[in-house]
């Protein structure tokens, strides 16, 4: 059973609002919403994605 110190999280584009991307982030260190440059393949180059809850 995995631990309820990490928890799922999805990521959305900011440029076209996909939602792209799901992760793990630990609650205990991050606890606001983290915020990554990584590629979206629909807007073809590296933008920013935001945690979505």
């Amino acid at each position: 059973m995995a631990s309820d110190k990490r928890v799922q999280v999805t990521l959305e584009c900011q440029g076209c609002r996909r939602r792209n991307y799901i992760t793990t982030k630990s609650k205990v260190n991050t606890r606001e919403r983290i915020e990554l440059k990584k590629f979206c393949r629909w807007c073809r180059s590296h933008v920013d994605h935001k945690e979505t809850r």
